[in-house]
C-alpha cells in the first residue's frame, strides 16, 4: 500500500510539473498574455532581463530566449557574440514587450529603455528612407534595405503605431516630429522600390540594394525576385493611412491587382509521411486539389513573374519538390500568402476610401 501510495505521488507531481510547464510564458508568445500578466513577478523578471539585454545603442540582438532566466554575467557573455539587428522581429519585439510592461506598471526604467530603442530606430534608418537588417552596419547582404521576415515594416509599424494612437504619452512631441519624418521617408522609399515590368507596377523584391535600389540578393536561396510573402504586409501596412495619396493609391491597387493574376490555383501544401531506410519522416508536398483556396509563392521570377524555388545550391528550380529535404520542410516557399488581403483588407479599405472620398 506503501508503494502504492509513492507511485500516485510521483505521478502526482510529474502531472503538476508538466501542467506548470506548460504554463510558463515563453519569448515566443511574450506579447499574447493578458493585460494582467504584465504586471505579475514572472513577468518583472523577464522584464529585468530583456532591459539587460539591451545595448547600448538601444538595440537588441536576436534569436535569443528572453523569458528565460539567464545571469547577469551569462547574458553578458551572449552580448558580446551578437549584434544589434531588426531581424527576426529583435529589437521590435522588446518593445512591444515593454510598451505593455509600461501599460500595467509605469515604471521610469522600462520608459528610458523604451525611448533609447526608439532613438536605435530612427538612428539606424538611411537617408533615403529605408532600413538595414543590422545596425550599426554589418558587411553583406545585411546592409540591404530589408522587408524579408518583416523587418522594415515592423519598424515602420510601431513607428506609425506610436504617433496614431494615444496610448504611448510618455514619448515627448520632439521625438513623434522625429518619427514622422522617418514614416514619411519610409513610405516615400517604399513607393519607390516598387517594381516596375513591362510598364506595370508590380509588388516588392524581399530586399532591395540600398545604392542602387534594385532587387538585391540575400542568402543563397533568396535570389532577387518578386515577394510574394512580404509584399503582402507592405501592402497591408500603406493601408492603414487614413487619407493615402495618389501615389500610395496607385502602388496598392497595382500591388493588390498583381496578386490577384498571380495566384496558384488547385494546389495544395500538405505534411505527408515518408517511409525511409531509417524510419519514418514527415515531408511537405504540393498535390493538385481542384477547388482548393489559392496559393502564392514566396518568390517569383523577375524575367517570367512565374513561381520559382531556390534551395542552399543557388540553382532555380520550378517546383518545390526539386529543393532539397532541409529547405523543402524547414522554409515557407509557397503558402496562403494575399488570402486575408484579398478577401478582407484590400475590401475593407476600398469601403474606408470611398467613405473619404464621398
Amino acid at each position: 500500500m506503501k508503494g502504492r501510495f509513492i507511485i500516485i505521488l510521483i505521478l502526482s507531481t510529474i502531472q503538476f510539473s508538466a501542467v506548470a510547464q506548460s504554463d510558463t510564458v515563453d519569448w515566443h508568445n511574450i506579447l499574447r498574455q493578458k493585460k494582467s500578466w504584465y504586471s505579475t513577478g514572472e513577468a518583472k523578471q523577464i522584464g529585468s532581463q530583456v532591459l539587460h539585454f539591451q545595448y547600448d545603442n538601444g538595440g537588441w540582438a536576436k534569436n535569443i530566449e528572453m523569458a528565460e532566466p539567464i545571469s547577469k554575467s551569462e547574458i553578458a557573455k551572449l552580448k558580446t557574440k551578437q549584434e544589434t539587428t531588426i531581424d527576426n522581429g529583435a529589437t521590435i519585439k522588446q518593445l512591444r514587450f515593454l510598451k505593455k510592461m509600461i501599460d500595467q506598471n509605469y515604471s521610469k526604467v522600462y520608459i528610458k529603455s523604451f525611448k533609447d530603442g526608439v532613438a536605435y530606430l530612427l538612428e539606424a534608418q538611411y537617408e533615403n528612407g529605408g532600413w538595414p537588417q543590422f545596425y550599426p552596419l554589418k558587411k553583406g547582404y545585411y546592409t540591404h534595405i530589408t522587408f524579408n521576415d518583416n523587418a522594415m515594416i515592423g519598424v515602420l509599424q510601431l513607428l506609425y503605431d506610436i504617433n496614431n494612437t494615444d496610448e504611448y504619452t510618455y514619448i515627448s512631441e520632439q521625438t513623434k516630429s522625429k518619427i514622422a519624418v522617418a514614416i514619411e521617408k519610409g513610405v516615400a522609399i517604399i513607393l519607390e522600390l516598387q517594381i516596375e515590368l513591362d510598364g506595370e507596377l508590380t509588388v516588392w523584391c524581399a530586399q532591395h540594394d540600398e545604392k542602387t535600389l534594385e532587387p538585391a540578393k540575400a542568402r543563397a536561396y533568396e535570389l532577387p525576385s518578386l515577394s510574394g510573402g512580404e509584399s503582402v504586409e507592405i501592402l497591408d501596412f500603406l493601408m492603414q493611412f487614413e487619407n493615402p495619396s495618389d501615389r500610395m493609391i496607385t502602388a496598392i491597387e497595382a500591388g493588390v491587382n498583381w496578386f490577384k493574376t498571380h495566384s496558384i490555383e488547385d494546389k495544395e501544401v500538405k505534411w505527408i509521411n515518408i517511409k525511409t531506410d531509417t524510419g519514418m519522416r514527415r515531408d511537405r508536398v504540393v498535390v493538385e486539389a481542384p477547388g482548393a483556396e489559392a496559393l502564392w509563392a514566396r518568390f517569383y521570377s523577375l524575367e517570367t513573374q512565374q513561381p520559382i524555388f531556390v534551395g542552399r545550391d543557388g540553382i532555380i528550380k520550378d517546383n518545390l519538390a526539386d529543393i532539397e529535404y532541409e529547405r523543402r520542410t524547414g522554409y515557407s516557399y509557397i503558402r496562403n500568402y494575399a488570402e486575408r488581403l484579398l478577401k478582407k483588407d484590400y475590401p475593407e479599405w476600398k469601403l474606408r476610401l470611398k467613405v473619404v472620398n464621398d
